[in-house]
């Protein structure tokens, strides 16, 4: 269980503390100056919500973009790399054909014509990039799963026999 401090406040006065103060403590202390508050200053430029919006619709397009292209590109390396008999090399030559697909993504986006701010031009390559690898790798593994589960099945009841 956590133990929180006391807040220490200052002393209350009592009856006896109606003494004087010395002069050493009656020293004039100098006023200051009043200061003048400014606004803070924005760095970024205001951004009209037109345009913001506008980002975030092309933004939404290019991720939703590369959910499709994870699917397509999952499903679709079960079948290219089928006659890969090693799983090592199945395995290294579907993740490069991820990243392959994934570059064609950002050369896509980069048509799009995407007009963001210089802060956010990361945001085309880092945009739903979790997404793409995650959904790729499950369609992957889930097509594979499927197209030669029989085959993995049979294969284990002929070895247990």
């Amino acid at each position: 269980m956590a133990r929180f401090k006391k807040k220490k406040s200052p002393p209350t006065p009592g009856p006896d503390d109606s003494k004087k103060a010395s002069p050493d403590e009656q020293k004039d202390i100098p006023e200051t100056e009043p200061v003048e508050s400014k606004a803070p200053e924005n760095s970024e430029p205001n951004v009209n919500q037109a345009e913001k919006s506008e980002k975030d619709k092309k933004l939404n397009k290019l991720f939703w973009l590369r959910v499709g292209f994870a699917v397509l590109a999952g499903t679709a390396a079960t079948f290219i790399f089928n006659d890969i008999a090693d799983m090592e090399e199945k395995r290294w030559t579907s993740i490069g054909f991820m990243i392959i697909v994934f570059i064609v993504t950002i050369v896509i986006a980069k048509g799009m014509k995407m007009q963001l701010p210089s802060s956010d031009r990361k945001k085309i390559v880092t945009q739903g990039i979790g997404s793409y690898i995650f959904i790729y790798l499950f369609t992957w593994i889930l097509t594979n799963t499927i197209v030669h589960g029989s085959k993995v099945a049979t294969d284990l009841v002929s070895t247990v026999r």
